[in-house]
Formats: structure tokens, C-alpha cells, sequence
């Protein structure tokens, strides 16, 4: 019938057609679980919930690693009340995980409410997450807790570790620039459970670090469509892999969960590298020699180490980082998740100061994830009075 054919194509035309503007950040949303331990605690707390007490040197060298972390607390999901029903969580073998979905639904429903449309006209998914494997996955559950309609389009994304929310996020930005009056909804949401195991000198680094968290963004262009102002505007991103680093930094799926290295060489190889990395991403939107003090700055506190090596090398002044410094310390590392709350923790500081001092118009956000891979995206403000 070609009459029913020329409609599909007119209709496929009609859905695809690019967006009028570039994509922008409309709502975000946070949450993490209940249990929360102090940072100078949690050596303690985790070797007695490992019944590992007599590796004194261990214990001795991970409390020093605390102590010098930049972390006050962390949100764990784990407690003695989980290890008592669940023992071969300690054994290492595969835990349940369905609480990733619902600990991102929680975030979901807050980015949701403040977009203040009906989760029905979320268009797209993309979930992040390396903490579960399995079919149907995490994206599906979430779609079903949400209410979201059968026909969003799902995307997972999974092993991306901390530059899975950077990831995902590009990924967002063109979906929305590219399909007209798309709304993405970005989903992140990490549980250290899946890594957890009794103390091993090779992964001591990370148990220090890492706390549970969720994070998620709605993205689309043409934001006035919404009838609110943008929070971030979206402008141009960039990955970068660093060659002959994959040794550096990994995640490893197992059949006893999530095997992961992160080597101490991974601050000095992001300080090496980023300068260069910054350069090519403001080079595609025209700026050859960005003055980096003028910026604002969203970075993945991947620990103390990196944010401090990232401000020497750039020569940013005191508080560039601040808003990375603080999450780093109110939560800990949660991973892909972790974009978010800083986006949100820039989000709140800005709002507290509009009106008390010029906002800077242009931004960066930064990432790292296996690889070594430098995830850079160029923010602008349209609370800026740069912006018309």
C-alpha cells in the first residue's frame, strides 16, 4: 500500500528531525542510602564486619589511607544486619542486587518532580551502573518502577566506572540534539556491595574510598518547551583514551562480583595528560588558549590526590574545586554517580551567590574512568550575565 508506506516515512521524518538548540540540563536528583559511617570509623567498622582484626598491618595501613582521603563520611548500604542474612556476601559470592534500580528510582523521582512534567514524557533511558549484570537489566527494572512508557528507548551502559555519569551524559546530549523534543533521563547508581570482600592489599585503596550513591539528570533541547530555565547548557564533549595506561585503572566482572585495580600512578597520569585533553575539547567550540581561572569547574573526586594534582597543574586558584572537594568529603568516591551530586552541589552554590558576584559564563566537566579515559564536556550558564 503506498499510501501507508509515504506515512511511515513522513512520520519517521517527523520524530527524527534535529532539536532547534543545544542540550541542556533540566533537573537533577540525588539520594544514597540510610547507613552512613564516619570516615574515621570505617576502618574499624570494615574490618570487624570482615572478621579480619588480626591483619593489624592491613588495617594499620588502610586507616592511614582514611586519614588522608579528603573524606569526613560515606553512605554504606552494607551493615551487620545484611551480613547476618546474607554471609557469602563476605565469601564473595554474587549478592542480590536489586536495590541499584531502586536506589536510582529514588534519585529519579526527585530530578523527576523538580522537571515538573509527568515521568510519562521521559522519552529516553540511559542507565549506568557496574554494579549488576543481568537480563533484563537494570534499565528495564528502573523503566518499571518509574511508570515510563513500553516505548522509551533503553540504553545501559555498564564497567564505565567513574566516567560512567560523563558517559552517559554525552550519550544524552546527542540523543536530545538529534531527535526533536526528546527528554533523556540519565540514571546512574552504584553499590560498593558488589566489590565488597575481606582486606587484600591490592583493592585496600578502594575499599577506603568508595561509598553507595544514585544520582539522575533529565536532558532535552529546546528547554523553553518545558517552561523553566536550564541549568547547565550542554555544549561540546570529548573522550580521550590515554595509550598504555589500561594496566592503570579496570573492573573486571567475575563470577564472584567485581574485581578492580586502581594503581597509585592513576593521579600523576591524569595530571600528565589533562592540560592537553582540556585543549582539544575548548579548540571545537573556538577558544585556542582558555584562560582556566575563568571558568567553573564540575570534577569527578576520584580522591584528594587527583583534585589537588588537577588544580597545580592548571594553577587554579583556591575554591575553583570546592564544590568537588565538598561531595568528596560528605560522600566519598560513588563512581559514575558522583558527576551529579557535584553538578547539584554547583547547582545549590550558585543559587546561594546569584546577585552577590559575577557567575563565570563558561565550565568544565571532567571525568575518569578504565582506560585511562578522560571524559571532558564544555558547560556554559545560563545564569551567567554573559548569556542573552
Amino acid at each position: 500500500m503506498p499510501g501507508a508506506a509515504t506515512a511511515a516515512v513522513v512520520d519517521n521524518r517527523r520524530c527524527t528531525r534535529h532539536a532547534e538548540g543545544p542540550a541542556t540540563v533540566l533537573a537533577i536528583g540525588t539520594a544514597n542510602p540510610a547507613n552512613i559511617c564516619p570516615q574515621d570509623e570505617f576502618t574499624d567498622y570494615y574490618f570487624g564486619l570482615t572478621k579480619s582484626e588480626h591483619l593489624t598491618e592491613l588495617k594499620d595501613k588502610m586507616k592511614r589511607i582514611c586519614q588522608k582521603s579528603g573524606i569526613e563520611k560515606r553512605y554504606i548500604h552494607l551493615d551487620e544486619e545484611l551480613i547476618r542474612a546474607h554471609p557469602e556476601i563476605i565469601d564473595k559470592n554474587l549478592p542480590s542486587l536489586k536495590l541499584v534500580p531502586k536506589l536510582a528510582e529514588s534519585a529519579a523521582r526527585k530530578a523527576i518532580t523538580e522537571w515538573g512534567r509527568p515521568a510519562t514524557d521521559i522519552t529516553h533511558l540511559i542507565f549506568s551502573t557496574y554494579s549488576g549484570w543481568r537480563a533484563p537489566s537494570a534499565d528495564l527494572q528502573l523503566a518499571t518502577l518509574l511508570g515510563l512508557r513500553p516505548t522509551v528507548s533503553r540504553t545501559i551502559l555498564s564497567l564505565h566506572g567513574c566516567s560512567g555519569g560523563s558517559r552517559a551524559l554525552q550519550l544524552a546530549k546527542e540523543i536530545a540534539e538529534n531527535n526533536h523534543g526528546a527528554r533523556v533521563l540519565v540514571a546512574l547508581s552504584e553499590l560498593t556491595l558488589v566489590c565488597f570482600s575481606t582486606p587484600d592489599e591490592s583493592k585496600i585503596v578502594g575499599h577506603g574510598l568508595f561509598g553507595d550513591g544514585a544520582g539522575a539528570i533529565i536532558v532535552g533541547a529546546d528547554p523553553l518547551a518545558d517552561g523553566k530555565r536550564p541549568l547547565f547548557e550542554m555544549v561540546a564533549a570529548s573522550q580521550t583514551m590515554i595509550p598504555g595506561t589500561e594496566h592503570a585503572l579496570g573492573l573486571q566482572a567475575t563470577d564472584k562480583g567485581i574485581d578492580f585495580h586502581l594503581s597509585i600512578q592513576v593521579p600523576t597520569v591524569i595530571k600528565d595528560n589533562i592540560h592537553q585533553c582540556l585543549l582539544d575539547t575548548f579548540q571545537s567550540v573556538g577558544n585556542t588558549d582558555p584562560n582556566w581561572n575563568d571558568l567553573f569547574w564540575a570534577v569527578h573526586p576520584g580522591g584528594r590526590a587527583i583534585l589537588d594534582n588537577i588544580e597545580g597543574k592548571l594553577q587554579l586558584e583556591p575554591g575553583k574545586l570546592a564544590a568537588s572537594r565538598h561531595v568528596l568529603s560528605e560522600y566519598g568516591n560513588m563512581s559514575g554517580a558522583m558527576i551529579v551530586f557535584v553538578l547539584d552541589e554547583l547547582r545549590r552554590r550558585r543559587e546561594k551567590e546569584e546577585g552577590v558576584q559575577q557567575q563565570p559564563e563558561w565550565g568544565v566537566m571532567l571525568a575518569f574512568g578504565p582506560g585511562i579515559t578522560v571524559e571532558a564536556m564544555v558547560l556554559r550558564n545560563p545564569f551567567s550575565t554573559g548569556i542573552n
